[in-house]
């Protein structure tokens, strides 16, 4: 695929396009075979896939979060491990630790779970900062630093950590560096009712759900860098990355908000809207992909004005509000 990402203008031509959508689609059909709807969580996840970002899924207990991650797991032929956070987690749980060889009277580092292409870290919120902070060097450079030693991750790496924003007692707030370190934020509400009808006709003759067996990997990891090199190539034109900047510009100066985003959201708006795009068929961006990657990419990259978190505004509000301001390039 490689030999085919560039033309003189610096597009991805159409077969590496055709060939980045077969892996999509069959990366979707596999999933699909178990979860019922989530189009949208999906599109973000893959896109993040192939952009090398990390995701936070956000909702309430029972909406698939967790199961949708260890889909996306199976459908990839990569290491997968599991974390459950909990407030007794400590950083060598998470990173590992040197462990006193008797025989050799030598230390030996044993890796912890984080050492896997795909990680999956269940109620992230459920630790408190100490531990959270062992995640930020290896969300961002993709390498852990024990006793001095420094030891890089395998490609790909992506981190898929998801968070119950109702329950309050025994969690912690994430610092804004590591939220910062997240793609996207996926906020998922309930299925629709006619999705919740298929669900139970689909899952009322498998209590186990014995059909999570039938899904398959469809892509090992020197495809996914392949589909890498196809989303790094897209064509964005300098006009929508001034509309990017814009965007982010805005949010650093506008009343309703405290914090705005750093130039890791431009970056990561820009990235987005590439794969955005190459998964859409097309080997450009478009102002649509930049729309729809924006919500996600700064809702948990901005802090309200105190007056607007009490009078009970959400960032998605003023996110969408800025959108409709800045004039959209033709």
């Amino acid at each position: 695929m490689e030999d085919q990402i560039m033309d003189t203008l610096g597009n991805a031509p159409d077969p590496a396009i055709g060939s980045f959508n077969t892996f999509v689609n069959n990366i979707k059909l596999e999933v699909g075979k178990i979860i019922v709807g989530q189009e949208q969580m999906a599109d973000l996840f893959l896109a993040a896939l192939f952009t090398g970002g990390h995701v936070l899924v956000e909702g309430v207990p029972g909406i698939a979060k967790t199961l949708f991650s260890k889909l996306l797991a199976q459908t990839l032929s990569v290491d997968f491990s599991r974390i459950q956070f909990t407030p007794d987690l400590m950083p060598s749980d998470v990173l590992g630790t040197s462990v006193f060889n008797m025989q050799t009277a030598t230390f030996n580092f044993k890796q912890g779970p984080i050492f896997s292409n795909l990680v999956l870290i269940d109620e992230i919120n459920r630790s408190p900062a100490k531990t959270q902070a062992a995640l930020f060097e290896v969300m961002e450079e993709k390498q852990v630093t024990v006793d001095g030693q420094t030891k890089a991750m395998e490609e790909p790496f992506m981190v898929i950590a998801t968070q119950n924003p109702i329950e309050q007692e025994g969690t912690y707030k994430l610092p804004e560096a590591q939220l910062d370190r997240f793609l996207f934020r996926i906020k998922l509400t309930y299925p629709s009712l006619d999705e919740e009808k298929t669900i139970l006709k689909r899952f009322r003759e498998d209590f186990n759900v014995k059909q999570l067996d039938q899904v398959q990997a469809v892509i090992n990891p020197t495809e996914i860098a392949q589909c890498r090199s196809v989303v790094e190539k897209i064509h964005i034109s300098d006009e929508l990355l001034d509309y990017i900047a814009t965007i982010v510009d805005y949010t650093r100066n506008h009343g309703d908000l405290y914090l705005g985003a750093s130039p890791r959201a431009s970056l990561a708006i820009m990235k987005a809207s590439k794969a955005l795009a190459a998964m859409a068929g097309r080997n450009f961006v478009t102002p649509d992909d930049i729309n729809f990657a924006t919500k996600p990419v700064l809702n948990h990259r901005v802090l309200l004005a105190p007056e607007k978190e009490m009078e009970g505004h959400e960032p998605e509000d003023v996110i969408d509000a800025i959108v409709k301001e800045i004039e959209i390039p033709r």
